[in-house]
């Protein structure tokens, strides 16, 4: 075990782990600022749900087509300085949408949104768990935490400004300036130097095998296709675990302004509670998360999570109120609050592959949640109802409780 992980933080730490919970938070907040505008846009452009559904997949589209080069970038321009950059192509790229006079202009500015995001996301969780291996205790649930905090604090932006008859333009220029000169003040103090704080993590998980004798650790042309196999096996799980929570959170994104207006015939400011539901509560489940974790485990945790989202979002749907699907969506947010980060984590954490390059590989791949959730919900809800169509979430729930086993019991 390495000096720092055993030495209390320095200051320099701290100041980095403030800096990257505010890069957190204006990511989340950025396009949360933009998801209560999307029924207005939807009717200003006088598009079907199939055709919405099918231009909002443009941003999933843009982070899968761009995100497997935030690796590259971060090895060559450093971690912080790629998580602030997308932030600030993020934000023009939000206001663009927000801005849109065409079905084509819209999806083309979500499209460069989601590429940037895809960057900001990687970034960010790659510096979050530098920061993470200086405290030598797990503290990535929190950084997610803020990040609910932001979304909560941009859909609510959103939610005021329209009740108070605010134009997108104006609001959305407000929402990325501010958010971009916050991104960029947290830069001066990210951690310095090069993305190399991974060898300590990887040291220390090479010590039990070392200490087993040489003949333990001596290559074997028969374990290392198995050793290869199981590490395959482990991250498609850990990203249809992370799929799912993404699908979650692309429902509320995406659909609960719109069910909650279209369907249950809420009022446009209180549609917007839905989303605001599903992230607060994910912000509540994300500041208990890395206690529960490391009281239960991860797979405990998990599991746990899956079952309260699908019973509470399946319930919500079986009897389809305002209140009680406002409550729906706070439980599948709860639920999901600990997926994304434990299967960033884990993948992070496994053995053969190069620091990094896990992380990269689910944060990638997961985005096919977000690419494949908008068009497959609207084309089944203009085939039958948007009510049948997020059933997609108590699905989820099902999904993670197939595939928990992979993730880390509790600690003996």
């Amino acid at each position: 075990m390495t000096v720092d992980v055993l030495r209390r933080p320095a200051l320099a730490d701290r100041r980095a782990r403030l800096a990257v919970a505010v890069l957190f938070f204006t990511n989340g907040a950025l396009f949360a600022n933009l998801l209560p505008r999307y029924p207005q846009i939807k009717a200003d452009l006088g598009i079907g749900n199939a055709a919405y559904g099918l231009a909002v997949a443009a941003f999933p589209a843009g982070a899968i087509t761009a995100g497997l080069a935030a690796g590259i970038l971060v090895r060559r321009f450093g971690s912080a300085r790629v998580a602030v950059g997308g932030t600030l192509l993020t934000g023009v790229g939000i206001l663009a949408a927000g801005l849109a006079d065409s079905v084509v202009v819209f999806a083309a500015a979500l499209f460069l949104a989601g590429a940037m995001d895809a960057f900001t996301d990687v970034a960010q969780n790659a510096h979050g768990l530098r920061v993470q291996r200086r405290y030598g205790r797990s503290i990535i649930n929190s950084f997610h935490a803020i990040w609910s905090i932001g979304a909560v604090t941009g859909g609510s932006m959103a939610a005021a400004a329209i009740a108070l008859g605010v134009a997108r333009g104006p609001h959305l220029l407000f929402s990325a300036v501010v958010f971009s000169v916050a991104a960029c003040v947290a830069l001066r103090h990210c951690l310095p130097g090069p993305e190399s704080e991974a060898e300590p993590a990887a040291e220390k998980r090479a010590e039990p095998a070392a200490q087993t004798g040489a003949e333990d650790c001596a290559p074997s042309p028969l374990r290392a296709p198995a050793a290869g196999l199981r590490t395959g096996w482990v991250l498609a799980a850990l990203v249809l675990i992370a799929t799912a929570g993404t699908l979650v959170e692309d429902a509320g994104m995406s659909w609960a302004t719109l069910y909650l207006s279209d369907s249950l015939h809420a009022t446009a400011a209180l549609a917007a509670s839905g989303y605001v539901a599903l992230v607060g509560a994910q912000f509540v489940g994300r500041i208990v998360g890395d206690r529960l974790v490391d009281r239960f485990g991860q797979r405990a945790v998990a599991r746990s999570g899956a079952l309260i989202a699908a019973v509470g979002m399946g319930l919500a749907l079986a009897v389809p109120t305002v209140p009680g699907t406002v409550l729906g969506f706070a439980a599948a947010g709860f639920g999901v609050a600990t997926l994304v980060p434990a299967a960033m984590h884990e993948a992070d954490e496994l053995p053969g592959l190069k620091p990094g390059s896990g992380l990269t590989l689910v944060s990638w791949l997961m985005r096919l949640g977000f690419l494949l959730s908008p068009p497959v919900v609207g084309l089944v809800a203009d085939a039958t109802s948007l009510r049948v169509g997020l059933l997609v979430v108590p699905l989820a729930g099902v999904l993670v409780l197939l595939c928990a086993g992979v993730l880390r019991p509790r600690r003996s």
